[in-house]
């Protein structure tokens, strides 16, 4: 009977024990499940952002265009056919658009970029809209005589005539494939689909075209749930996770929404760690109360033994209480040795948790410090320098170091005026400015960076002005970009050296940056936004530096480039229109 009660004992606490490392499993699961969410929404967000700002740049070119005077002209009837399309043409180029035509108010092809064109009737989306005065978006699929699918977004803008009517439309189309093919390839597998389940954009080529819903050609998946969290189980496919973290984003303005799945190996990992760890601390509590009972139980026993057994019981208990403090110090120790594992385990999770905050504070501080970081230390060593004349009494040196501080909050306010007009496609009046005082101001700025470098500035104005067309703080802004990315180049260098030369002959004014650094690895890639050979996370890794500049010197009607030079490192060279002269519209 008594065995019996013992076996029932040992069963009712094993289920304990099993159901305190479930719940402990529930509880880290659902936890570490939290963690990884906030990392994919992230990453969501930063995916949809992404393909937002790739395929709408596309229905800006198109209201840049319907604005574009020989646009206009050839639809009132009075433009050049030729000079239209060279218009529509060299946007197509420069954008990478897939095609870019003008139609006029019924609807009728007028030019295009290429020999195929008028694919929309005036009654259908986007044309409809544009010639209705608003802008359209469309998408849909073509398959290629080879059987090959092409994704296509439309976008329509329409061109308004003197009295403020539709007279035509702007239409530009882009392919999908030119944004899939820069995803990073370690990426979470991530899709965009439309409102009939179809699968237009992925970072998984299996995944694009298939269709979503009962009967869909969607790889087969499991739906459950733990909290809010919906979780997919895809055992049968290998290039998706067998378990995955799903999650959605609405995309209104292209019709799309996204979807992002995260593997939840990580998750189960930690849970299952965590379980393992509470049974066996539950386990080591049982066997500790098990061995008490059954001393108490066999010295309770002994006890009952005639009083002429009483020295030999003595000795016994004392030899079985010897061994019962051996192995209650060997518990004791292995306890310990548990605690301090379970103390180290928590460590790990708080250093996860502390990553996580620090790369969330990574992504909201890193926007604007590389445009505003010259001029900030340049305000503070000119207060440092202040307080030390007035100390001195020389009022008039702290005052010039005031107006020069002034002078340095106007510029950078107007610096951040002139990154938000270029970003909304907006630009100052272009005057005559000398390269010469532009070069000085952002070398004075730059040479405390170049001093703490150790590079060595080769550069002699020259003697007399050197006038050209532009804004004078956003050609300060090139040269900065310039020279800091050529320092930056040379970290890694034994010899840092950038020359300066600025020429003025024939029709243009030429400003050339060269550096003794390793060169450019891509020079194809080299003007796109947020392509950067820095480390990642580096202060001044934005990787937009040259994608501003180029905009900034096309805007001033000249032009940028860059080239590995045959003696070493590289050089950039900016073309400028003289003074004098009208810059191309």
């Amino acid at each position: 009977m008594n065995h019996a009660r013992q076996i029932l004992g040992i069963a009712a606490f094993v289920l304990l024990v099993a159901g305190f490392a479930g719940g402990v499993w529930w509880f880290a699961n659902r936890n570490a499940l939290e963690q990884i969410a906030g990392k994919g929404r992230a990453d969501l967000a930063l995916a949809a952002d992404r393909v937002s700002g790739q395929m709408l740049r596309y229905r800006e070119l198109a209201v840049v265009l319907a604005r574009h005077p020989d646009l206009a002209a050839i639809l009132s009837g009075a433009g050049d056919v030729a000079a239209a399309r060279a218009v529509v043409l060299g946007f197509a180029d420069m954008t990478g658009a897939l095609t870019v035509e003008l139609v006029d108010a019924r609807g009728r092809l007028v030019v295009a970029s290429t020999p195929e064109g008028g694919v929309y009737a005036p009654g259908e989306l986007p044309l409809s809209r544009a010639l209705n005065g608003a802008l359209g978006t469309r998408h849909r699929v073509e398959t290629d005589a080879d059987g090959t699918s092409q994704r296509i977004f439309a976008f329509a803008a329409p061109v308004f005539g003197p009295e403020g009517k539709p007279i035509g439309a702007v239409l530009v189309e882009a392919d999908v494939r030119r944004l899939e093919e820069n995803w990073p390839g370690n990426a979470p597998a991530v899709f965009f689909y439309d409102a009939g389940g179809r699968v237009l954009i992925s970072n998984r080529s299996d995944l694009v075209l298939a269709r979503l819903g009962e009967g869909g050609s969607f790889p087969d998946h499991r739906v459950s749930r733990v909290g809010e969290h919906e979780i997919w189980h895809m055992p049968q496919e290998p290039y998706l996770p067998d378990r995955a973290l799903y999650l959605e984003r609405d995309m209104p303005v292209l019709g799309l929404r996204a979807g992002l799945m995260l593997d939840t190996a990580s998750a189960s990992r930690i849970a299952v760690t965590q379980a393992a760890l509470a049974g066996a601390l539950g386990m080591v509590f049982g066997v500790l109360l098990f061995l008490a009972a059954q001393r108490q139980r066999a010295l309770a026993g002994r006890l009952m033994i005639e009083e002429a057994m009483t020295a030999e019981l003595e000795r016994r208990v004392a030899a079985r209480t010897r061994d019962l403090s051996r192995v209650n110090a060997d518990l004791r120790r292995e306890v310990t040795e548990r605690k301090e594992a379970e103390l180290a385990l928590k460590r790990a999770q708080a250093e996860l948790v502390q990553a996580g905050k620090l790369t969330a504070l990574g992504e909201m501080s890193a926007g604007i410090s590389h445009e505003l970081n010259q001029p900030l230390m340049a305000i503070r060593s000119y207060a440092e320098n202040g307080e030390m004349f007035m100390e001195r009494g020389n009022e008039a040196q702290a005052r010039e170091n005031l107006t020069r501080i002034s002078e340095l909050a106007r510029r950078m306010g107007r610096i951040i005026r002139n990154l938000r007009a270029f970003a909304r496609q907006e630009n100052e009046p272009i005057s005559d400015v000398d390269m010469v005082q532009v070069i000085e101001a952002a070398l004075d700025l730059a040479r405390p960076k170049l001093k703490s470098g150790g590079v060595t500035l080769d550069w002699v104005p020259p003697t007399g002005p050197v006038m050209v067309r532009g804004g004078e703080v956003r050609l300060q802004q090139v040269v900065m970009n310039l020279v800091s990315n050529a320092a930056d180049a040379m970290v890694d260098s034994d010899r840092r050296e950038i020359s300066i030369t600025l020429d003025h002959t024939g029709s243009h004014v030429s400003l050339s940056v060269r550096d003794t650094g390793p060169g450019i690895a891509e020079p194809e890639r080299m003007f796109d936004p947020f392509y950067s050979t820095k480390a990642v996370g580096a202060a001044e890794g934005m990787g937009l530096g040259l994608s501003i500049s180029y905009g900034l010197v096309q805007s001033f009607g000249g032009a940028i480039r860059g080239a590995n030079h045959p003696g070493g490192g590289a050089v950039f060279t900016v073309e400028l229109v003289p003074a004098g002269q009208e810059v191309a519209a």
